[in-house]
């Protein structure tokens, strides 16, 4: 039945997508990208798109280990979505632009937007330092309505969020929806007060395709100025809080608070990054595991000498 589903939807597909960009993907890669998720293919509903959300954000972690190792990956799906779907991962651009592929290919009408996360002690922005995306399905009444999907910022949402201003509860956090005071026609998502960034702003006006972040990534990736290329950061989302590995500083928040703990146990390091985050690193051989290990516990032992000043 799901086979005779999927000729209908890649029909259907072709006459309800936007025209900005098209990367869809074959049966083959659908499945494998599916079968990390837990999930099969199904009709493009508000229902599974939730589905999709939250299987994403809670087995596919957003990482910067392979930036941080010095064996970045391309963000063009064609490339991304095999990695992912074997087992890799990624950040913003990987995730958004993987997941953007799939739900095209799933017959979702989705849509590629310039955005910026705001960080602490600095104003908000839109920078394209971010991908941001958007779906649009039907309501109740058959009018369309927008949902800010985002699978690549490690503990933001946990379900999409409808583009409506209003505050959204997904525990542990709490989501504030409001008009962006960046950009025109844009939208503004503030993240929990106890969150590691204030928020996200984003622009209403739709990207021709994950070509346009190829500089930012380039620089996300390899510049010695990118934060990205200084810091080993994981992070995943579940229904009832999130979990983050900064260098050796592993942290969980759930709705009674956050506790942290340090691991400098180079056997302990690598079993949270497989057990907790299924991070494996598969592609590493020993040596470049002994080389990722070395540099972690190096900047380690300087933010430790950094916070006693």
């Amino acid at each position: 039945m799901a086979m005779n589903w999927w000729g209908l939807s890649w029909k259907r597909g072709h006459r309800l997508m936007s025209d900005s960009f098209d990367q869809k993907l074959g049966l083959d890669q659908t499945k494998r990208y599916l079968d990390r998720l837990g999930l099969e293919i199904s009709a493009p509903t508000k229902h599974f798109l939730f589905a999709l959300h939250r299987e994403h954000v809670s087995r596919i972690p957003w990482q910067t280990v392979d930036i941080f190792a010095g064996k970045p990956t391309s963000i063009d799906p064609k490339h991304s979505v095999p990695h992912i779907a074997s087992g890799g991962s990624g950040y913003c651009f990987h995730l958004n632009g993987a997941f953007s592929s799939l739900l095209q290919t799933l017959g979702y009408r989705v849509f590629l937007h310039r955005a910026g996360v705001q960080a602490r002690g600095t104003e908000p922005r839109v920078d394209s330092f971010h991908l941001g995306l958007s779906v649009m399905l039907p309501d109740k009444e058959g009018k369309d309505q927008r949902w800010l999907v985002d699978v690549g910022l490690g503990d933001m949402p946990y379900e999409p969020l409808p583009i409506a201003a209003g505050h959204y509860h997904q525990s542990p956090h709490t989501y504030k929806i409001s008009d962006s005071k960046v950009v025109e026609q844009g939208w503004r998502l503030d993240h929990d007060p106890y969150a590691s960034f204030p928020g996200v702003d984003v622009e209403e006006a739709e990207v021709q395709g994950i070509d346009y972040f190829i500089p930012k990534h380039e620089y996300l990736s390899t510049s010695p100025d990118s934060v990205w290329v200084n810091l080993l950061l994981v992070r995943n989302r579940q229904e009832q809080g999130s979990r983050e590995l900064r260098g050796c500083i592993f942290s969980q928040r759930d709705p009674l608070g956050i506790e942290k703990r340090e691991v400098t146990s180079r056997t302990e390091w690598f079993d949270l990054l497989a057990e907790v985050f299924g991070v494996k690193l598969e592609q590493y051989d020993r040596t470049e595991k002994d080389e990722l290990w070395s540099k972690v516990i190096k900047k380690h032992a300087e933010w430790k000498r950094s916070v006693r000043v």
